[in-house]
């Protein structure tokens, strides 16, 4: 076609699902997009760009006070704060999965899109089992 550029389409850093569940505060639809799409995570360092399996370093929040550490979790990259570090990612469930299993002992909370527009709070555990494959999704 004259006059289209050739090249990869620009990523949608959003999980729409994500952002519906969580506008209506409903913890069950929050559990099926979870298990059902990517989820936006800010990072500390970018994965290489040439491996699909290098998400890059997830970045945590650590409370100066307490020491407790928070996964903060996006339903768009547009609900990030500017104060955090600008490179983002889409996580998707399996890979969520397997980072909260890992970390599980040391995040003690989780936030979706913690600034909103509607913001939610839950434990890995419950994360973690929202996770889980049910019979009939």
């Amino acid at each position: 076609m004259a006059g289209s550029k050739r090249g990869k389409a620009a990523l949608d850093f959003r999980n729409t699902s994500l952002a519906d569940a969580l506008q209506t505060q409903d913890m069950a639809a929050v559990a099926f997009a979870l298990r059902h799409g990517p989820t936006v995570v800010p990072l500390m360092k970018p994965g290489q760009r040439d491996n699909p399996l290098d998400v890059g370093d997830v970045w945590t929040f650590r409370d100066p006070t307490t020491g407790q550490i928070a996964l903060l979790l996006f339903s768009d990259a547009a609900n990030k704060p500017a104060t955090l570090p600008p490179a983002v990612a889409l996580m998707p469930p399996a890979s969520l999965k397997t980072f909260l299993g890992a970390h599980q002992d040391e995040i003690t909370t989780v936030f979706f899109d913690l600034a909103g527009p509607h913001p939610m709070q839950a434990s890995p555990a419950d994360v973690l089992a929202a996770l889980e494959v049910r019979a009939g999704d």
